[in-house]
């Protein structure tokens, strides 16, 4: 059947793009010939930049012209010099209007026949264009306003919500969206720091995942006879197990070492690194947590002493800060530092 409508808009900031978009988007692609979807932010929103949002929205409707902007953009659109300069955030509507109105008649070269929205504002929003659009094409039909689920029945969320808590309303980001904005946590520390025990309860505690330490695992598989190829093989895997993890989390993954804890390893053991394992030990994390050697060092049949967990912890204060990453210290008990790291992820 063919569709009753040629071109349908859809504006927003997409900050971040969720399941309520993805219905009025839906509605637009049923309805219409072909889909412009408009996306603007003044300010930008920490964590939903531009280039992220345009990624979301064309992976999530690949048929659809998806207009993104940004100053250095409209620049290039405008090479004259009279590019329009983005409304606020908080400006009236009628400044949002001729804003998206110069953007379809100069931009996109169009006139839309309906426009999408779930808000009250879409019947002035549609009004607006039709004024701009007949005042070069007269004859120019009335742009239409459709309106999806206005009460927020069907998907009782909205980006300020998210933005508020993402965590709390993770399951109502898009799959592709929510890979995109996992948290990676990482814990470092010396042996019998307690690392295992605060990821694992973090991951249960929030029900997320939690990449367990590949090493350790391996080493007691060879009997503690690890050789020095055996170093990136870790690397590797731990990376490829908080790969795996981010694509079943919720919000967060917990991750137990990471590969400069086996860079670390390397040179102790070896006194060299291969540059595949020097380069994974580069990984950038959300969060990086050192976990003190402030309780009675546990021996359980793997691990040196208590000088040489001191000698980690020392190892990893210097590395980190001659890298310049920002790291928490937990202290305490373990219920306390877990308490400390989700008030360091504003849970």
């Amino acid at each position: 059947m063919n569709a009753p409508y040629g071109l349908g808009l859809v504006v927003g900031k997409f900050a971040p793009l969720h399941k309520g978009h993805v219905l009025v988007l839906e509605r637009a692609a049923s309805l219409c010939q072909q889909v412009v979807v408009i996306s603007y932010s003044n300010p930008e929103l920490p964590g939903y930049e531009p280039d992220r949002r345009e990624a979301w929205l064309k992976a999530c409707f690949p048929s659809a012209t998806v207009l993104v902007v940004t100053p250095d953009r409209l620049a290039r659109w405008f090479p004259t010099g009279d590019a329009p300069v983005i409304p606020a955030n908080d400006s009236p509507d009628v400044s949002q209007r001729q804003f998206v109105a110069t953007l379809c008649t100069r931009v996109l070269h169009s006139h839309v026949d309906v426009v999408f929205t779930s808000e009250d504002y879409g019947d002035g929003f549609a009004a607006h264009l039709t004024e701009r659009f007949r005042a070069t094409s007269p004859r120019h039909p009335a742009v239409q306003h459709i309106l999806v689920d206005r009460k927020r029945r069907a998907v009782p969320i909205s980006s300020t919500d998210l933005r508020d808590n993402l965590w709390r309303h993770w399951s109502y980001l898009p799959p592709i969206v929510a890979r995109s904005l996992v948290r990676r946590v990482t814990f470092l520390g010396g042996e019998s720091s307690g690392k295992t025990a605060l990821a694992t309860r973090l991951a249960a505690e929030l029900e997320t995942e939690c990449a367990a330490e590949y090493g350790r695992e391996l080493w007691e598989e060879k009997n503690g006879d690890l050789a020095y190829e055996d170093m990136t093989l870790i690397a590797r895997e731990q990376i490829r197990r908080e790969d795996a993890a981010v694509n079943a989390a919720g919000g967060f993954v917990f991750c137990d070492t990471s590969p400069l804890t086996t860079l670390f390893y390397s040179l102790d053991i070896f006194g060299r690194a291969d540059t595949e394992l020097v380069t994974a030990a580069k990984r950038a994390y959300s969060t990086v947590v050192l976990c003190a050697p402030d309780f009675p060092f546990v021996q359980d049949g793997t691990r040196r002493d208590e000088a040489f967990r001191a000698k980690q912890h020392a190892w990893y204060e210097s590395e980190l800060g001659a890298r310049g990453v920002f790291y928490a210290t937990a202290l305490g008990s373990l219920a306390e530092r877990s308490q400390f790291v989700r008030h360091l992820l504003g849970l």
